[in-house]
């Protein structure tokens, strides 16, 4: 996750990662008015440029989402968990690539093998998920809105993006990008890749932080399950300490795989 850091050094990406930010925030923000959970979430066809920025900005795109998301919450209400939303989609801009370097290093997003387009949807998923587990772990933890509400809408809303909007976009602006030599690995060429054996790691870590957290977090905030270990105080809802119990480990080791990538 050092590319997270050396990327401000850059005045190239610096540049990518404000066109991402505006990008993002400029269609974000007329679709205020198409809320899906009223005052938290609405129709969000713009969850679909951290994912195309992603593939072509890399780092800049992570902190383009991040920033462009903080953009459209002002526009919509401020509150506490927007520090969440933040980090949240800081990850959902970071994900994709990471992911794509491990599994489909030199590949093209734009091919349209079965096997690319396995791929792409795996990476999307990731994101998908990692960006509603730390939203929806943030706002049960500050006893907002349970995880299972706005968790579940989030991963909906990221892969509907991501899925049926971001390969035509990506599919229009990702050759003449790469041809262009305006990509993350054109701009930044000294980012250093882990080893084969150490990413590979850091993979099924994500991977299993991610299904993890997502998993136990729809599981408490709903009732269904809680550990017979669990204090009686932290059984009752909104089951904030569950969450910070049982959750919060897997979001690290989530964070902690990302890292290895």
């Amino acid at each position: 996750m050092t590319e997270l850091r050396l990327m401000w050094r850059n005045t190239r990406m610096i540049v990518l990662c404000a066109i991402s930010a505006a990008l993002y925030a400029a269609v974000l923000v007329p679709f205020k008015v198409v809320p899906l959970i009223p005052g938290v979430t609405e129709l969000r066809p713009a969850n679909a440029i951290p994912i195309v920025c992603s593939f072509l900005f890399g780092p800049a795109a992570a902190w383009g989402a991040a920033i462009g998301n903080m953009i459209g919450d002002f526009f919509g209400g401020v509150g506490p968990g927007d520090i969440f939303g933040f980090l949240g989609n800081l990850f959902y801009g970071y994900v994709p690539y990471k992911v794509w370097q491990v599994i489909a290093a030199g590949e093209s997003p734009v091919s349209r093998s079965p096997l690319t387009i396995a791929k792409y949807v795996f990476a999307c998923l990731m994101a998908s998920m990692l960006c509603a587990d730390v939203v929806g772990w943030g706002d049960n933890l500050l006893a907002l809105r349970p995880f299972s509400m706005l968790g579940n809408i989030i991963v909906f809303n990221n892969m509907l993006a991501a899925v049926v909007l971001a390969p035509f976009i990506l599919l229009a602006v990702y050759p003449r990008v790469r041809k262009g030599r305006m990509t993350y690995e054109d701009v930044m060429p000294e980012i250093r890749r882990p080893a084969r054996i150490t990413a590979l790691c850091g993979l099924a870590m994500m991977v299993a932080g991610i299904v993890g957290a997502w998993v136990i977090g729809n599981l408490i905030s709903t009732g269904y399950w809680m550990p017979a270990f669990m204090p009686a105080g932290a059984i009752q809802p909104p089951y904030d300490r569950a969450m910070a119990l049982l959750v919060s480990p897997f979001i690290i080791l989530a964070a902690a795989g990302l890292a290895l990538m």
